[in-house]
């Protein structure tokens, strides 16, 4: 706009309404004014304005990241050949046809760690293949527990390095199922258990009696029903009183080193961690009534031992 100065002469003003990025508007009296400006002067400018606008606005270039690693190729150990299938280390157990020949693993295919024809009472089963598979699960066989163990009876000998190492030399060797040569008590003599697998001759008929069953414990405050229904399967009540015994319930919960005497329809059973002190968290309980077997039974405190078929 045009403005009349002390003088009467007419001029241009420039007056700064914005600021944006390429936009400029001009102040009368601005060092930058183009009266006071060469070219020279007003190229430098817009040098350092684009300077500084690449500081001000924000960067397009994500940072590249340098953590990002090729992920490393499987290679797995794996059970001599038998004749129709083989267990890597991994838990997987597959057809010599399926074994990967690159890495020597089984395809990431089917049930990892499976149980197939092993009883979990015993800790035995009729495939040497399976019983690999069953005894790597970490949630059956403890490390810890493992390396403590001599491979062979001798002083000198020395003790496994690795779970792979235990469930293949453990499951392939077990002298207690063999009547003689290459005869065995029952089908089920490829063994993984840590300890004794002939304790008693009341296991052995109790193991005898489960064969069909899948024992299973429970979640807290769940009746038998409600364990079995969630398996599609049913509580099966006539094997309860199997399982309504010390040894055998140590033989799925931990029992805090104690087992006690009760009465309830939601027994066998184990006490939470969680529960008050007059219910002795961590024991187990088994009743002393038999009649009080219960597959509907269930209390807050406690994780059912179910038979589900």
């Amino acid at each position: 706009k045009k403005q009349e100065n002390k003088r009467g002469k007419t001029s241009k003003a420039w007056e700064v309404k914005v600021l944006e990025v390429g936009s400029v508007i001009w102040s009368k009296d601005s060092f930058f004014s183009p009266t006071r400006m060469s070219k020279s002067g007003f190229s430098l400018f817009i040098a350092l304005l684009l300077y500084l606008m690449g500081f001000l606005l924000p960067s397009r270039v994500s940072a590249i990241r340098k953590d990002i690693g090729f992920l490393e190729e499987r290679s797995c150990r794996t059970t001599v050949q038998g004749r129709y299938l083989i267990s890597d280390d991994e838990g997987n157990v597959c057809d010599a046809l399926s074994l990967e020949s690159r890495t020597r693993c089984c395809p990431w295919k089917g049930e990892r760690f499976s149980c197939h024809g092993c009883n979990l009472l015993s800790q035995c089963c009729n495939s040497y293949e399976f019983c690999v598979s069953c005894c790597l699960n970490p949630s059956r066989t403890i490390l810890k527990q493992v390396v403590k163990i001599k491979v062979a009876k001798p002083a000198t000998a020395g003790t496994y390095k690795t779970l792979f190492d235990f469930c293949s030399g453990r499951c392939r060797h077990n002298s207690e199922s063999v009547v003689h040569e290459n005869a065995y008590h029952s089908e089920f003599h490829h063994c993984f258990s840590l300890k004794s697998n002939a304790s008693g001759a009341n296991l052995t008929q109790v193991e005898t009696r489960l064969l069909g069953i899948d024992v299973i414990v429970g979640s807290q405050g769940d009746s038998c029903d409600a364990v079995c229904k969630l398996r599609g399967q049913l509580c099966v009540m006539n094997k309860l009183s199997l399982l309504n015994q010390c040894d055998v319930m140590k033989r799925y919960m931990t029992c805090k080193g104690s087992c006690i005497g009760s009465a309830g329809a939601d027994q066998p059973a184990e006490v939470v961690e969680g529960a008050p002190r007059d219910l002795y968290p961590g024991a187990c309980l088994y009743t002393r009534t038999e009649s009080m077997l219960s597959c509907d039974g269930s209390h807050q405190h406690t994780r059912r031992l179910c038979p589900c078929a």
